[in-house]
């Protein structure tokens, strides 16, 4: 929603939404900011050892402090205990653990130099990631360090379970660790200079339920403890001391959002019918399988996209076929007998597993990932196909090919799985034989071929956030032309609806994965031209099934042939801005519009 017109634009913070919501209290400002390294200084041989000793006694406490906290975290927050796990996992991941031990060693230099170094060197393998959610996982690596790092120094970070009073934290960055031991009756609503929509703080803040807005880059330097402050987490805007008149208008925002919220959930677990009896699945996109429980409680369909990678990039050493499967297995039985769609692997180029390596590339997003480089690593990939195979036994698996360019990468990815599931059948393992296999559509020459394709795929699914930006030659994490990244733009909206109609046309199902799926605005364009699924983050499901059951088909069908015949995207971006609020009236609740939309 637009910020009106009488409100103070100095007092006004822009930032990254996290958790939808509004709060409104007081601030507390909380000390989060990185151990400075001010000692870096040489050891000498006969110390070496002691060196490393005080570094793994820093480690070991870390480990105690971390397990003492996951120990009481609270009953709301049991779902995501994993993620103080990884935490753990990363204490002694070889990437900071062993490589500090070996630059202790060998460069002879103290315990804090030689961690710095090492995550130094992590921050950098991680910045050429083009994945938001795997790079952003450097900040998980960071403050499992800081914590290290304040061991070693001998300063204790302040707890925030000794907050009296109910406020607003306002910080540099917060950790998994701090956001589990948040109290919901002292904390309103968090914000900090740091983090992204895929951020674990983002995610905890999610599970919580408060409003939360982060990436704010200089908000402890503008916010000070006792501001009063209003959080607005569906749009990102923070406002510092508003006047009455503010106050008043955001009080009457809460208010509508939190009966809103209300009724959503409510309703949640009904299935996305419009008025006029058109049935879409709405289903969720999950990195891991903790999230599994969300899925569920969010009323989603199903997993319209498992992405597997984080099992690749979690660990020093590739994961095991067993490892794969037991994963796998355990979230179709949870969501049996709704479907789960597995993507298979999506490494390569910009993303990396630790025993995996390769050349640097020019420009990794177009050089050998996903399919191309399953089809090259073929054991890597029937380690996969093995274990997919196999957890299909156990519920309604799906299975679908990620960045398929053309007809004969899908076709040899087909006989790939042909042979595994030959040597499967001799193996006497038990597995779907009639398992759905599905391709993703995101690249532009996939989408030209899509009537071919569709004739060797039982689905579709239209991976946008790709589609979108090989199709307008825009690279989305580029600063200078990421504005230029238009979902709506006419071309985006004709190649989107000469893919579905080719699926459709093959009789096959046509499904969306890309974040355009979980934009309202987006939603009454989708539905109009046909498709049969939307997945999206869950915390999305609610409010998107919601606003389908308000809509018909038809009036989408007629909005849709508008919008065809605008000629650019200012025209589109108009359009929107101006009818659909009006037209269709569950937009009105926390949508933006614009070219971020």
């Amino acid at each position: 929603m637009k910020v009106p017109d009488f409100i103070d634009r100095s007092s006004l913070l822009k930032g990254v939404a996290a958790s939808p919501g509004i709060a409104i209290g007081k601030a507390y400002l909380v000390d989060r900011s990185k151990v400075r390294v001010l000692y870096q200084y040489l050891i000498n041989e006969s110390f070496i050892e002691e060196e490393v000793a005080r570094f793994e006694r820093a480690v070991d406490a870390t480990e105690t402090q971390i397990v003492a906290i996951k120990s009481e975290i609270p009953a709301e927050l049991s779902d995501h205990a994993y993620i103080l796990d990884t935490h753990l996992r990363l204490l002694k991941d070889r990437m900071l653990y062993q490589d500090t031990i070996d630059r202790i060693r060998e460069e002879k230099i103290n315990a804090e130099w030689a961690l710095k170094k090492s995550v130094d060197h992590a921050s950098d393998l991680f910045s050429r990631i083009r994945d938001e959610y795997i790079r952003t996982r450097i900040m998980d690596v960071e403050n499992v360090t800081d914590r290290v790092m304040r061991n070693l120094v001998g300063q204790k970070p302040e707890s925030l379970t000794e907050i009296s009073e109910r406020v607003i934290i306002v910080s540099h960055d917060l950790s998994a660790a701090d956001t589990t031991q948040m109290r919901l009756d002292r904390v309103m609503g968090f914000i900090t200079d740091m983090g992204g929509k895929t951020s674990h703080t983002t995610i905890i803040a999610q599970a919580l339920e408060i409003p939360a807005v982060v990436g704010l880059k200089d908000c402890t330097q503008r916010i000070r403890t006792g501001d009063l402050i209003i959080v607005d987490g569906t749009s990102g805007d923070v406002l510092i001391n508003p006047d009455e008149k503010t106050l008043e208008f955001y009080h009457g925002r809460q208010r509508s959002y939190e009966s809103y919220q209300a009724e959503i959930v409510r309703c949640s677990h009904l299935p996305a019918v419009t008025l006029d009896d058109h049935r879409l699945e709405v289903k969720a996109n999950i990195e891991m399988f903790e999230e599994v429980a969300a899925v569920v409680d969010h009323g989603g369909d199903g997993v319209g996209l498992y992405r597997t990678e984080f099992l690749y990039l979690s660990r020093p050493t590739l994961p095991t076929e067993e490892e794969l499967f037991e994963d796998y297995r355990d979230v179709a039985q949870i969501m049996a007998p709704r479907p789960v769609t597995i993507r298979t692997l999506d490494l390569g180029g910009d993303k990396f597993a630790s025993t995996v390596r390769w050349a640097e590339e020019m420009n990794p997003a177009l050089g050998l990932r996903a399919i191309r480089f399953c089809l090259k690593e073929r054991g890597i990939f029937e380690t996969q196909l093995r274990a997919i195979l196999r957890a299909s036994a156990f519920g309604n698996v799906k299975i679908m090919f990620p960045m398929i360019s053309g007809l004969e990468e899908l076709l040899q990815a087909k006989e790939i799985l042909e042979k595994v599931r030959r040597d499967l059948t001799r193996g006497g393992f038990d597995f779907d034989p009639d398992m759905d296999v599905g391709c993703m559509i995101e690249v532009p020459s996939a989408a030209i071929m899509a009537d071919v394709l569709a004739r060797e795929v039982n689905f579709f699914s239209i991976g946008t956030n790709d589609l979108i930006q090989y199709s307008l030659a825009i690279d989305r994490v580029n600063e200078r032309v990421a504005h230029m990244y238009e979902p709506l733009h006419p071309a985006v909206l004709r190649v989107l609806l000469s893919v579905i109609r080719a699926g459709h046309e093959a009789g096959i199902s046509v499904a969306m994965c890309g974040e355009m799926a979980g934009d309202p605005l987006s939603v009454p364009i989708l539905v109009g031209m046909g498709l049969d699924e939307l997945s999206m983050p869950s915390t999305s499901v609610p409010h998107i099934k919601r606003l389908i059951r308000m809509m018909t088909r038809a009036e989408c069908q007629a909005y849709l042939e508008q919008i065809l015949r605008c000629r650019t995207v200012i025209e589109v971006n108009d359009f929107v801005k101006l009818t659909a609020a009006n037209r269709f009236s569950g937009l009105k609740h926390g949508v933006r519009v614009g070219p971020s939309a």
